[in-house]
This record gives C-alpha cells, structure tokens and sequence, in this order.
C-alpha cells in the first residue's frame, strides 16, 4: 500500500454498501407505487422522494433522472417475477404439471400484484422505449422462455405434448390470458353484467385458462 494513503475497513466499506443498497431499494419500492398510481407522465419525484423517506438528491444521485428510475422500476418488476417463478421449480414436475403450475402462477401473481399490470400499461404508452433500451429486462426474461422451451421438449419427447411449439408464443399466451382478463374486468364486468372478479369468477377463469393452454399442447 502506498505510504500515506489509509484504506477503509472493509466492515465500513461493507455497511456503506448496505446503506446504499437499502436506500435503493426503498427508492425503488416508493417509485414503484407512484409510477403504478399516476405512470410515467403524472409521476413526481418530489412525491416519490416523500414516499421513500429520503432527500430527492439522493434519488438523483443513484438514478439520474425520472426515466432512467422508471427503467429501473421495471428491471426490479421482471426481476421480481421472474425470482418468484424460480420458486417454482418446474424442472421437477411432469410436463403437463409445470405447465399448469406456470399458468396458475401466473394468475395469481397478477391478482396479488396489480401494480405490475399497471407498470406494463404505463411502458406500453411509452412504446416500451425503456425496455428497449434495457439489456438487463432481456436478460431476466430468456432463463424462462429456455425453461419454457425445455419443458415443452420433454413433453414431446415422453409423447405427452405435440411438437412445434412455440415458447415464445406460448408464453405470450399464458400471460395474455391472465393480462387482459384483468386489466379489463372493469369494462368486461359492465358489458356482460357479470362481476368477474367474485370469487366464482376468478376459479372458473382459471380453470379455463388452464384448460385452454393444456389443451393446445396435449396430444389427443
């Protein structure tokens, strides 16, 4: 070490990295809300800052600006999910099972997450331009679609799925029919006098789903 320079005590230095990774995570969580309540264009840092319980420079500081937070929003948002499917450990179940495990995961993440359905909205207004530019979002995705294309390898391999299936497509439909059941139960609810959303509702939904998702890939 260089005579007169003094380095920091790696206890110090490991509780500063602590701190700031707390800090950020409060901010995230507080952003998170506030681009869930008012998106993109009605969200305020001086709200979010308020929220958080932290100086607005500081937001500033780890984050640049209201859109590189909002990016960040969404990276922690797919990170998130995606780490809660990894809890799911599809690899050990029969294809058939895994497949039903991830359609009703899905569903239920949704309904116990809606502020993730409204985060999309908000990206979509957008054009997705911050997921575009994010390398991270692509990269927290691809494990799932290789998991998804492996499953549906196994299927077609012990005969009990039909080939040429497409993960990508797949999973786009999984999502889809859970996303647009949801975001849309509002409109839906009033156009066929029904509340979508009781309890009923909600079984019978997904009952369906994963009847509609099994059935496209079973073989008859």
């Amino acid at each position: 070490m260089t005579r007169g320079t003094r380095r920091e005590p790696a206890p110090a230095a490991e509780e500063r990295l602590r701190d700031a990774d707390r800090s950020q995570g409060t901010i995230l969580a507080a952003a998170r809300d506030e681009f869930a309540l008012f998106g993109l264009g009605g969200a305020r840092m001086d709200r979010i800052a308020e929220r958080a319980g932290l100086n607005k420079r500081l937001i500033y500081y780890y984050f640049e600006d209201k859109e590189k937070l909002f990016q960040a929003v969404l990276e922690q948002s797919y990170r998130d999910i995606r780490e809660a499917e990894q809890q799911l450990n599809l690899q050990e179940l029969t294809p058939a099972d895994a497949l039903r495990r991830l359609v009703e995961f899905t569903w239920s993440y949704y309904l116990e997450h809606p502020e993730f359905l409204t985060l999309l909205n908000s990206a979509n207004l957008h054009r997705a331009r911050h997921l575009q530019e994010s390398r991270r979002a692509r990269e927290l995705n691809s494990p799932l679609i290789e998991l998804l294309a492996q499953i549906l390898e196994r299927g077609r391999k012990d005969g009990s799925f039909r080939g040429g299936v497409d993960p990508v497509q797949l999973y786009i439909s999984i999502a889809g029919l859970s996303y647009f059941y949801l975001s849309n139960n509002h409109t839906l609810s009033a156009i066929f006098g029904r509340d979508l959303m009781a309890a009923k509702a909600r079984q019978e939904r997904l009952s369906h789903m994963c009847d509609v998702i099994l059935g496209y890939v079973l073989r008859d």
